[in-house]
């Protein structure tokens, strides 16, 4: 029996002409950089889930939370198999210490033309 997907979030927060990123540093997308996010917690809301998951992964704080789209994520051992249904957000930053946390190897500011640059 194939199991349902999990429902994660992400979100695309701008700043003084720079978009928050994280390296992941876990599966899926290991190693890759990509922006903060993780799963809903069982009864969060998805505007719940981007700022608890913003705040974990990055220590920023964020507000103006719009959704953009949802995205089906395939799994990455399983051909065939949606893994995630990731709900892509637009947040504005509205304060905290960028710092990686949870299973953020890293955390930054980038311009686009310096995220064109890197392993996305």
């Amino acid at each position: 029996m194939a199991s349902s997907p999990v429902r994660a979030v992400s979100a695309a927060i701008h700043h003084e002409g720079r978009f928050l990123l994280v390296r992941r540093g876990r599966p899926p997308a290991y190693g890759l950089y990509a922006f903060p996010g993780g799963r809903v917690e069982a009864g969060e809301t998805l505007e719940e889930a981007v700022r608890r998951e913003i705040a974990e992964e990055t220590g920023a704080h964020v507000d103006g939370i719009r959704h953009i789209v949802d995205l089906d994520i395939p799994s990455e051992q399983d051909e065939g198999r949606i893994e995630f249904v990731l709900s892509v957000h637009a947040a504005g930053f509205a304060g905290g210490t960028v710092v990686a946390g949870d299973d953020a190897e890293a955390a930054d500011w980038f311009s686009v033309d310096e995220m064109a640059r890197l392993p996305l």
